[in-house]
């Protein structure tokens, strides 16, 4: 046995808002969908997008995406939709731990990140 994905779900007041993110923005395609159920998908990530406004005013999740080419992801998300470049972290940082990090900024109610290990060599 082994545990390989974890399978996030982000709830939306306008469930456009989130496709235009993921589709438009980064590049995930449409899976299956229903009247308020959304799967998206890329390379091996899945998010469950809902439209439910009671659930989007909940808490705020943080979710991280690790990537073994953080300036990659950064490139492609910078030619692709500069505009959710997070305005406080517009480059790949690096973070206690060893983590290099980049923001996304989203127009609702959570936080998403790519990661990978910095290795100064």
């Amino acid at each position: 046995m082994a545990l390989k994905q974890i399978l996030p779900k982000v709830f939306y007041s306008d469930i456009n808002v989130g496709l235009k993110f993921f589709i438009d923005g980064m590049g995930f395609t449409l899976g299956y969908h229903d009247d308020s159920l959304y799967i998206v998908n890329r390379d091996d990530i899945t998010f469950l997008l809902v439209d439910s406004k009671e659930f989007a005013e909940g808490d705020r999740p943080e979710i991280r995406i690790a990537t073994n080419d953080i300036e990659a992801i950064y490139q492609e998300i910078k030619d692709r939709a500069p505009e959710i470049l997070h305005p406080n972290s517009r480059v790949v940082s690096h973070k206690p731990g060893g983590l290099r990090n980049l923001l996304l900024l989203i127009q609702l109610r959570f936080a998403l990140y790519f990661s990978s290990p910095y290795n100064p060599y």
